[in-house]
């Protein structure tokens, strides 16, 4: 009797090991692909979420971003624009709840009316956004759905400005008597003092390198980490942080490890402040300002401070021009990137022991 050919039987299973390698190399990139990016140090470790910001129907780029980012009680993310879509609303999970289109028409309508250096401050119940309106060369107050509370012009009283239009206000800080100071960062380097009613008190610092003057006060917050609350301002063109107490006198000047610091936030739990750094990188600083970690150095100096980086050259985990940063309630980190279609990325805090 014959016995039975094997090679039938050995060619399936041979095609079968086959199809199954093949359908794991072909599962194996998209797996890897899926794999959050990792980053940060310590306390400070984070997984990049991939295309987190889920634009609204009819949009394919969320626009300039050359604002500010700010989150609410509610841990809802609220996005500067350069467009007339003023302002985007985003969920924790990346959902987009709103713009602010409706609520200023009169904003947006040409580049460059737009807000930057938003600070959120709670007042009562309510939560308001304080902002430089660059375009419009006013700070304004704002309600969270984009209602005017107030908008005010140049410090005409502070003797310092020819001519108004040499005033291009970049950034706010909301104090917790009610005042509030503003830095005119892309005009003078002076900043303003206002008191709560909105009247003008004093100016400080002004054009120079020597302590307590500025190139370029891009942004500020107030610091409340010691026991006296301080001003902590970004003198972007000179690498540097200066302390200065809430009625405009410098106390200390901090310069290590910043390339172009754009606006400081101190908004963490851990006592300590986020710097989003224009030249390709965020970094963290501690109670002390000691370096707790960078994040998302971008490994190709031609993209670091670059407005113009296309889509196709973003990568997870590295930043291009980091231009503002906040965290929310959870610890997570958000930061707006510098760039002319628009880039808000979420950083997710691992925590301790994951």
């Amino acid at each position: 009797m014959a016995r039975p050919d094997p090679r039938p039987a050995l060619r399936l299973r041979r095609h079968s090991r086959l199809a199954l390698l093949a359908a794991a190399f072909a599962f194996a990139p998209a797996a890897l692909a899926q794999e959050p990016t990792r980053m940060g140090s310590g306390r400070h470790v984070y997984e990049w979420v991939h295309d987190w910001a889920k634009l609204p129907a009819g949009m394919t780029q969320l626009g300039p971003t050359h604002g500010g980012i700010v989150v609410d009680a509610k841990n809802n993310v609220y996005c500067a624009v350069n467009n007339d879509k003023v302002l985007l609303i985003f969920a924790p999970d990346g959902k987009c709840l709103g713009t602010w289109e409706k609520a200023q028409p009169e904003w947006g309508k040409q580049q460059g009316e737009h807000l930057h250096g938003l600070c959120l401050q709670k007042e009562g119940s309510e939560e308001f956004i304080y902002a430089a309106a660059l375009g419009r060369k006013t700070a304004v107050k704002l309600t969270l759905d984009g209602k005017l509370v107030w908008e005010i012009g140049y410090p005409k009283e502070s003797g310092i400005y020819q001519d108004p239009n040499g005033y291009n206000p970049t950034g706010i800080a909301a104090l917790p008597d009610g005042g509030f100071v503003v830095a005119d960062g892309y005009g003078t380097s002076w900043l303003h003092l206002y008191d709560k009613s909105g009247k003008y008190v004093k100016s400080f610092g002004g054009p120079g390198t020597e302590v307590g003057k500025f190139q370029t006060c891009h942004g500020l917050c107030v610091d409340t980490r010691g026991a006296t609350p301080l001003l902590l301002i970004a003198d972007r063109q000179s690498s540097r942080l200066q302390h200065f107490t809430l009625t405009g006198e410098p106390v200390k000047v901090w310069d290590q490890e910043l390339r172009l610091p754009c606006v400081p936030n101190v908004v963490n739990g851990d006592g300590d402040v986020v710097i989003p750094d224009l030249q390709g990188r965020v970094t963290i600083f501690d109670k002390d300002m000691k370096l707790v970690t960078h994040l998302g150095d971008n490994a190709d100096p031609t993209l670091r401070g670059n407005y113009g980086v296309p889509v196709e050259k973003w990568k997870d985990g590295q930043f291009t021009a980091p231009h503002g940063g906040t965290w929310d309630h959870d610890g997570n980190l958000y930061v707006m990137d510098w760039n002319v279609v628009g880039r808000v990325s979420k950083l997710q805090r691992v925590k301790s022991g994951k």
